[in-house]
């Protein structure tokens, strides 16, 4: 018997809005160019600095210390609080995002385009496709994209699990990566060689790959763990 989801016809407008979703979410638009409205992190934004401390040193010279939202120092449940408050705005647009895109029938595109990709990959449906397009730029909003398909029912327990293991084994992947990773391969020795000769190219891919290799290793784990169960209740009974 045929899933009615599954065989659904998909307009050309619902892959429009899922080729929008990939470059939204991406982080390939992460600039400061009029373009850059059409990055998820740059509309997301980020909060401001506050001066923590002023000094004047005997030369005139002012030194301002800053310090975030969240300030310095903090621990606790208050500094734990402060730190969740930060992440309802991520949260919220990631979601409300969402909602527009699957209105225009994106994760619709996604399910069909991709599900014959990442079930043979790492045994989990197309839906998740924005989730984990969105996970490499900012884990917020990978985490709840990944909350809301599983509250819906497009992903089971076990699912969730593997995909889970794929998202955190390097959190924001692509940010990461190039706002603290890149710099290395600026490095060179005295006489001008480069001191890294891989590519950045290449370390994403490796990068990508091993976090493939990390979700399927958790699922032959889960795999193991449920035949190791079923046997022990065997036994018992």
């Amino acid at each position: 018997m045929s899933n009615p989801a599954e065989s659904k016809k998909v307009s050309i407008g619902a892959y429009i809005a899922l080729a929008f979703a990939f470059v939204f979410f991406s982080g390939a638009l992460q600039t400061n160019e009029w373009y850059g409205i059409f990055d998820f992190n740059t509309l997301n934004g980020a909060f401001g600095t506050m001066a923590n401390n002023v000094v004047v040193d005997a030369e005139g010279a002012v030194e301002v210390t800053k310090t975030t939202m969240r300030g310095a120092g903090g621990n606790g449940a208050r500094d734990g609080f402060l730190f969740a408050l930060t992440l309802v705005p991520t949260v919220m647009f990631a979601l409300g995002m969402i909602n527009v895109l699957e209105h225009f029938g994106a994760l619709e595109a996604a399910r069909k385009l991709l599900t014959p990709l990442l079930r043979p990959l790492m045994g989990i449906p197309g839906d998740t496709g924005l989730a984990l397009i969105a996970s490499l730029q900012n884990t917020d909003a990978g985490a709840s994209m990944t909350r809301q398909l599983q509250e819906e029912g497009k992903l089971t327990q076990r699912e969730t699990d593997v995909f889970a293991m794929f998202q955190f084994s390097a959190g924001a992947t692509i940010v990461n990566f190039f706002s603290s990773g890149a710099v290395l391969f600026t490095l060179a020795y005295a006489d001008g060689t480069p001191a890294v000769t891989s590519s950045i190219g290449l370390a994403v891919a490796i990068m990508f790959i091993m976090k493939i290799v990390g979700a399927n290793i958790f699922r032959f784990w889960l795999q193991f763990a449920d035949k190791k169960s079923a046997n022990t209740q065997k036994e018992a009974a």
